[in-house]
Formats: C-alpha cells, sequence, structure tokens
C-alpha cells in the first residue's frame, strides 16, 4: 500500500457513477447525433461483410432496434462504473475494463453471423470512456471498498 494512500481523498461509489455513467452517454449520444457512429458503424460493417462473404456485394438485411442498442449502451455505462468503483486494485479494475471492451468488440461477429449489421461503435465509445474516467477517478480517490479488510493477507 502506498504511503500516501490515505491522503486521497474519500471516494462516493453511486454519486460518482452517476456522474460517469451519463457522461459516457452523453458522448456516445453525441457522437451518434453527429452522424460519426453510423460511420464507424457502416466501416465496421463493410469490413464485416467482407470477412465473412468476400464474394457478397450487399450488406446486412437486418439491424437492431434503437432502443435496444441504447438500452445496452446506458447498461454498459453505468454498470461498468458502478463494478469499477466497487472493486479494490487498480489491476482488477483495468481487468474488468480491457475484458468489458473485448466483449462489447466480440459483439461485432455474433451479430453479423446473425444477419444484423454490426453496431458497436455507441457502446464501445461508452465503454471506453467510462472505464477511463472510472480508472482516473479512482487513482486519486480511496474509495470505501479499499478500507475494508481483505481475506487474502
Amino acid at each position: 500500500m502506498p504511503a500516501n494512500h490515505f491522503h486521497h481523498a474519500p471516494g462516493h461509489v453511486l454519486a460518482t457513477t452517476a456522474f460517469i455513467g451519463s457522461l459516457a452517454l452523453v458522448l456516445a449520444a453525441g457522437l451518434a447525433a453527429l452522424g460519426l457512429t453510423d460511420m464507424a458503424d457502416a466501416a465496421a460493417a463493410d469490413w464485416l461483410r467482407r470477412a465473412i462473404q468476400p464474394e457478397a456485394t450487399v450488406g446486412f438485411p437486418k439491424a437492431l432496434p434503437a432502443w435496444a442498442l441504447w438500452l445496452a449502451t446506458a447498461l454498459l455505462s453505468y454498470v461498468l462504473a458502478f463494478v469499477m468503483l466497487e472493486v479494490p486494485s487498480t489491476w482488477r479494475r483495468l481487468v474488468l475494463w480491457l475484458t468489458t471492451l473485448g466483449l462489447v468488440a466480440a459483439w461485432a461477429p455474433v451479430l453479423g453471423l446473425a444477419a444484423h449489421a454490426p453496431q458497436l461503435a455507441a457502446p464501445l465509445l461508452a465503454t471506453l470512456w467510462s472505464g477511463g474516467c472510472t480508472l482516473v477517478y479512482t487513482h486519486s480517490h480511496r474509495m470505501p471498498c479499499e478500507d475494508e479488510p481483505r481475506l487474502d493477507r
């Protein structure tokens, strides 16, 4: 444990989760309103279409409903921030963040094989931002989970 560990300001889980999750969701919605997520999704769909069926000239016949895409984006934004704030140790938080990013990225081939256009720019961006902001926050705040005694010592 670093010597200056207890000089950090105390962290708050629920308020920080609400703030970070909302920031991630607003960022994703803002970029979607500008059409940037659509461009990224189209590029991913084109790449995936060529990877699955190189001879095909048409795209994917189905798309996810908008409500499902934004529900997944919101859940990823808030749940990732909450879980990372509730877990002690930067290493564990980093593993959670990178694993979640990997799972969101793995969503593209699954959707492609189900004949759905892969729409992952908004959830991927929200996950990236939520995890990054949470890591920055926990670096300068002492979280309640870090004050609890650990059984593995």
